[in-house]
């Protein structure tokens, strides 16, 4: 079971998609980092919030047909590499369309979703998904 405090900290990243941006080099990661590793020193502790876009471009996807037990209502679904709008590669589930349909170069948008849950009355988690925009 995870710990309450690790689902709050998380939330910035995951629910609003931020990320961090390098003052010396300009160069964006998702998710936050403290240092950047083409920057190093000049970059500790410097790096700026950056909110990433939430637009992209399918870049790669896979399908899935033999999920995990907790998935196993969504099989199969498509798992996507998103390249944003910004130049930021980002991996999530695309939803909202029919497996035949998933293409790279498909224009997508990040979305909240529910991820999953701790039973009953526990913890439920939500995070980013992407949608088709076409």
């Amino acid at each position: 079971m995870s710990s309450v405090a690790k689902e709050w900290r998380e939330i910035p990243g995951r629910y609003n998609l931020e990320g961090s941006k390098c003052p010396c080099c300009g160069k964006i990661f998702f998710p936050k980092r403290n240092m950047c590793p083409i920057c190093r020193r000049e970059s500790l502790n410097n790096m700026e919030d950056h909110d990433i876009c939430r637009d992209g471009t399918v870049y790669s996807y896979s399908i899935v047909y033999d999920a995990p037990s907790f998935a196993d209502k969504l099989k199969p679904y498509a798992v996507v590499m998103v390249e944003t709008d910004d130049g930021v590669k980002i991996s999530a589930q695309l939803v909202d369309v029919d497996i035949d349909e998933v293409r790279i170069g498909m224009r997508v948008t990040a979305v909240l979703r529910k991820i999953s849950s701790d039973g009953p009355g526990g913890i439920i988690r939500y995070g980013y998904k992407f949608v088709p925009l076409d």
